[in-house]
């Protein structure tokens, strides 16, 4: 596997969760999505990180600096999304809009 070949399948991935992202009206899709284009990125860090012949550590530890906070903003998110729900039944993007009145 070539470095060309990370990159593709990295911008693959990222495409993919874009375009989910901007297509779901349901928010546990749309962190699902996120998730998908976050995890393109980190594997952008692990090919530069593989074939760099300087510093192979680099984009390992700043990819899994990424992880870390990518799991805490999951947890908050999921939680401020299972509070919304119970205030309004439902997790439609287009229903919760009306949250800032």
């Amino acid at each position: 596997m070539t470095l060309m070949n990370c990159l593709i399948l990295s911008f693959i991935l990222f495409g993919i969760g874009l375009w989910g992202l901007m297509r779901r009206r349901h928010l546990v899709g749309m962190l699902i999505s996120t998730e998908i284009m976050l995890n393109a990125a980190n594997m952008n860090f692990i090919a530069f990180a593989y074939f760099s012949a300087k510093d192979a550590t680099a984009g390992s530890v700043f990819s899994i600096f990424v992880i870390a906070v990518t799991a805490c903003e999951m947890a908050v998110a999921l939680a401020i999304i299972v509070s919304m729900y119970r205030r309004r039944k439902s997790l439609d993007v287009e229903q919760l809009r009306d949250l800032h009145d």
